[in-house]
């Protein structure tokens, strides 16, 4: 997708790209490619059930779920039962990841006529919008759906995901935060929310952020991590005080945490000034290692 528009349901994605492919149904006399089954010696039914285990998983492999998915969507459709729907809904949002834009049309086209009304099938066609860059229709369609269920989480989360897309930070940020009035309990806001207040240069909001999510995940050494990244960054004895404790904490959760490592290293080589917590950082490395080691 051009302009980095965000296609899956995390608030974070990567991009889509346009080319031409083949269309979902090849028609008679079209050169084919080799199927998945032939080339693997694999069954439908194995096939089936690796498309259930990516979705399990949440894998971004939309290269291979594409190649799969079309094959058991042209050969199989009739063995697969009801496993057919999620599938063509798998399979659309792969198709758009991967520029498949016949096969995602092809997909959406066949769930419109099963489910006629269904706010799940409008939100892909609200994210086939934004892989055509056509924003202000998606998020049109993504207004009426909430018009209709306000509580429709995926539909508000599409909506921050323009808002990202686009560039327009600030625009996220107040509809993320008024997001979290209603969902609160919504870790990944919370993070994604803390990343965007990172990158308009707000700390002091990132990190009552990742104190929010340390609060309900405090084993997490990535949440301790980062705190304490903010925490240096922000600067002063108190903050750096902090910082130095959560990197520390978080190799204490994780001793492969590099950067959690190398925070502690920037520590102890500050100046004289801060000798105390220079020597506090080394003790905390030296902790760290002997923990490593046994």
């Amino acid at each position: 997708m051009r302009n980095g528009v965000v296609i899956r349901h995390r608030l974070v994605s990567g991009r889509v790209t346009t080319s031409p492919r083949p269309l979902a149904r090849l028609p008679p006399g079209s050169e084919k490619m080799a199927k998945v089954s032939e080339l693997y010696d694999v069954t439908w039914e194995e096939m089936r059930d690796k498309m259930r285990k990516w979705r399990e998983e949440n894998s971004r492999n939309s290269e291979q779920i594409v190649e799969v998915g079309e094959e058991l969507i042209n050969e199989y459709a009739s063995k697969l039962g009801d496993d057919i729907w999620i599938i063509y809904e798998q399979v659309m949002i792969a198709a758009l990841d991967y520029g498949r834009d016949d096969l995602s049309l092809f997909c959406l086209q066949e769930l419109r006529r099963q489910f006629p009304g269904s706010h799940r099938v409008k939100r892909l066609t609200g994210m086939r919008f934004e892989a055509m860059e056509r924003y202000d229709d998606a998020i049109q369609l993504y207004d009426r759906i909430l018009q209709e269920d306000p509580t429709n989480t995926a539909a508000r989360k599409r909506k921050i995901a323009i808002r990202k897309a686009q560039g327009k930070n600030v625009e996220a940020i107040r509809e993320l935060n008024e997001y979290l009035e209603q969902f609160v309990g919504d870790q990944e806001a919370w993070h994604e929310l803390a990343e965007l207040y990172i990158n308009e240069h707000d700390y002091a909001k990132a990190a009552f952020c990742l104190e929010e999510l340390m609060m309900t995940n405090p084993h997490n050494h990535l949440y301790c991590q980062q705190y304490a990244e903010v925490k240096y960054t922000q600067g002063g004895l108190e903050n750096l005080e902090l910082s130095r404790k959560y990197f520390a904490q978080a190799l204490k959760l994780n001793n492969r945490n590099m950067r959690a490592l190398f925070g502690l290293y920037m520590f102890a080589g500050r100046s004289k000034k801060e000798t105390k917590y220079s020597l506090k950082a080394v003790e905390d490395m030296l902790e760290t290692l002997q923990i490593t080691q046994s």
